[in-house]
């Protein structure tokens, strides 16, 4: 059986990620992990995460990946030792000084390796398997046949694929343009992604004068990298033993969350699979594009080129089904109108259009043409807990 791995960046996106399909769900805490701008949780709200998990049959695992200095393994395997106590169900790490540290340390939790460990051949995962570790997040730079050979060198161990979101233009993610720029550190978990920046050139006899690489009006984004979705590669990645399937995100939305794990809940479920429903889809969340990356094998410029730095997405998200003190009600996100089109996204990844009232009621029971974020409205419809609300189109909102 696969499993849907998703991503959280704080409790609210794990109950969504968990209401959505995820079978497991990763979160960092706030130090140690690759994503330091994510939110993310203290032992304490750790320790609530996993509870929450486990009463609901799903997994949680945290994030210790950075490649860290030699007076911080202290204190990382004192967080270690604290997530076993919480009940994680595995952590993940890249450093093979914290892989060592925290096996010396008699902690018992699974370990994960990161795809920040650039894990390429079976005979990589079999030496991580021999130090340790239970499942490797196989690196990115490898093509789906690649992967279904892989695996059957391989044995009594996990292996993980991540399947949607952003890519570093960077060897699976190893990076140090963002410290050279501007001195935050992309594998201690403070990337700026400048890749993702505007570019001229400057004429060494002209400093003065830029002179725009031109791919659009906008100017060149040299590294701007497209956004991975590998939704047709999700059967033979199964079929080839592949035993979880990642989602990147901890600093996205609970749209982009919800839209994307049910999505893959779907085709993961074996729900044939349209193209042109899972386009249109995924094209309602921001993105930069879609490509799939080295799964065909080598790449191509188009595959990973992007003509602007813009995120595109058609649709906008305005609010979340909640239990507010005990009652079913939408927390507007964005500024939601009376006689409003909308879409409507359950948990069980169904969909449909609905128009909101034409005055929208508050819980204080005041009518209003508009409410704006913050605000909580009446909910009259059955919607479940955790729906999401969003436009039609962009042009809507």
């Amino acid at each position: 059986m696969s499993n849907l791995l998703a991503p959280a960046g704080n409790m609210e996106k794990l109950k969504v990620a968990v209401a959505y399909g995820a079978d497991e769900v990763y979160f960092g805490l706030k130090n140690f992990s690759l994503r330091n701008f994510a939110g993310n949780f203290t032992i304490d709200e750790a320790a609530k995460a996993i509870t929450y998990l486990h009463e609901r049959g799903k997994k949680g695992y945290a994030t210790i990946n950075i490649y860290p200095f030699e007076n911080e393994y202290t204190d990382i395997v004192k967080n270690a030792k604290e997530l076993e106590d919480a009940g994680v169900d595995a952590l993940i790490v890249a450093d093979l000084g914290v892989l060592s540290q925290i096996k010396k340390a008699g902690i018992k939790s699974p370990i994960h390796i990161s795809t920040q460990a650039n894990t390429l051949s079976p005979q990589t995962v079999m030496a991580y398997k021999e130090l340790g570790a239970s499942r490797v997040n196989l690196a990115r730079e490898l093509s789906v046949d690649q992967i279904s050979s892989l695996q059957k060198g391989i044995k009594d161990i996990e292996t993980e694929v991540f399947v949607h979101g952003a890519v570093c233009f960077s060897y699976s993610g190893r990076c140090s343009i963002s410290d050279y720029m501007t001195g935050r550190r992309a594998n201690r978990g403070e990337c700026t992604h400048p890749c993702r920046w505007q570019y001229s050139i400057v004429e060494k006899e002209r400093p003065d004068e830029t002179l725009t690489v031109a791919e659009d009006e906008r100017g060149l984004y040299l590294f701007n990298s497209k956004d991975l979705a590998l939704y047709e590669f999700i059967t033979p990645l199964k079929e080839a033993g592949v035993t979880s399937f990642k989602i990147e995100g901890r600093m996205k939305s609970i749209h982009y969350l919800a839209s994307v794990v049910s999505l893959y809940r779907k085709i993961i479920d074996g729900e044939p699979l349209n193209i042109e429903e899972t386009q249109n889809a995924l094209s309602k969340v921001k993105n930069r594009g879609y490509s799939s990356g080295f799964m065909k094998g080598n790449i191509t410029v188009d595959d990973y080129r992007f003509e602007n730095n813009d995120s595109k997405g058609n649709s906008k998200f305005l609010g979340i089904v909640s239990n507010i003190n005990g009652n079913l009600a939408i927390n507007v996100r964005n500024k939601m109108r009376g006689g409003q089109n909308v879409e409507v996204l359950f948990p069980d990844g169904t969909s449909f259009n609905s128009t909101l009232p034409e005055f929208l009621t508050d819980m204080d029971g005041k009518e209003e043409q508009v409410l704006n974020h913050g605000k909580n409205m009446v909910l009259k419809e059955t919607w479940p807990e955790f729906s999401i609300i969003r436009t039609l189109d962009e042009t809507t909102g």
